[in-house]
């Protein structure tokens, strides 16, 4: 009952110390400001349809400046590309793909990154030389032409996205967390718990990765930014979401020629980039000055 009482009490004292590391965040003027954007892009997918003022995929009126405004059809904000659509609209419903497929392929290669990064951390041996060596043959391989092949191999589309950042990014999360398992693996709380005859994955999960949570948060908020910045460079190559669905990258791609003499029709989705990853970028930096606070 004392071991269970002990563990019980350990677990709710990481989730106070957790929770009490989001609020410092409100500590950090750069975490802060790269919250804001990135809540601002979060309320833009959320509530696209509202905010739009038209639809994304609409012809309207062939290359409209920023700013000008067509009797009976409105102000277009942000100008519209050679087709006629307008680029507000399309930036803001363009997020939604980004902010969908973004986190959750960031999150599958965590699934799959975390788990080899503990094994290969915690067992040792002939897993960790196994692991360690797939891992370094698919690091040495170039990410965007691994990208390429993958994507040219499996064909252009959202959940191929999802698996081609997977099978790329999984070896640098797993070698992270190795790094991490092997300094917290000689701690006493690890001792404490094999005495008590814990399983090993039990060990590694329960024990383990909770204390190894800091570094790979700021790492997922880093991760993040590049995995934006592959999907928009994906969609420029267009290997990225088919169309008519608006991609920021494949917007850029299909104006890429005219840009030029309608330079709005590349700065603006440019810049829609750079704003999101700069805000999760802010924000790793934020979450990471507040863990050397704490």
């Amino acid at each position: 009952m004392t071991d269970i009482a002990a563990g019980v009490q350990r677990r709710e004292s990481r989730i106070v110390r957790t929770l009490k590391g989001l609020a410092l965040i409100r500590e950090s003027v750069v975490g802060m400001i790269g919250l804001a954007l990135v809540l601002f892009w979060v309320a833009m997918a959320a509530f696209a349809n509202q905010i739009a003022p038209f639809p994304p995929n609409a012809t309207l009126y062939p290359l409209a400046a920023p700013g000008e405004f067509v009797e009976g059809m409105g102000t277009f904000w942000l100008g519209t590309d050679h087709i006629g659509r307008d680029i507000l609209s399309r930036i803001i419903h363009g997020s939604r793909q980004v902010l969908l497929y973004a986190p959750l392929a960031t999150l599958c290669a965590y699934l799959v990154g975390i788990p080899m990064g503990l094994a290969a951390g915690y067992r040792r041996g002939a897993t960790d030389g196994v692991l360690s060596f797939i891992s370094n043959v698919i690091l040495s391989f170039p990410v965007l032409v691994l990208y390429i092949i993958i994507i040219a191999t499996i064909g252009a589309s959202g959940a191929n996205i999802v698996v081609a950042v997977t099978f790329a990014s999984a070896p640098g999360i797993f070698r992270i967390v190795r790094g991490l398992v092997l300094d917290l693996r000689n701690r006493e709380y690890v001792f404490a718990a094999e005495t008590r005859g814990e399983t090993p994955w039990r060990i590694m999960l329960v024990e383990i990765l909770p204390n190894a949570r800091g570094p790979l948060i700021v790492d997922a908020c880093l991760r993040l930014g590049y995995v934006i910045i592959t999907i928009g460079v994906l969609g420029f190559l267009g290997l990225g979401l088919p169309p008519p669905d608006p991609d920021w990258g494949g917007m850029i791609n299909e104006t890429r020629q005219m840009a030029m003499s309608f330079p709005h029709m590349t700065v603006f989705p440019g810049i829609a980039i750079s704003s999101l990853v700069l805000g999760f970028n802010l924000l790793a930096d934020g979450l990471r000055e507040v863990s050397l606070r704490d």
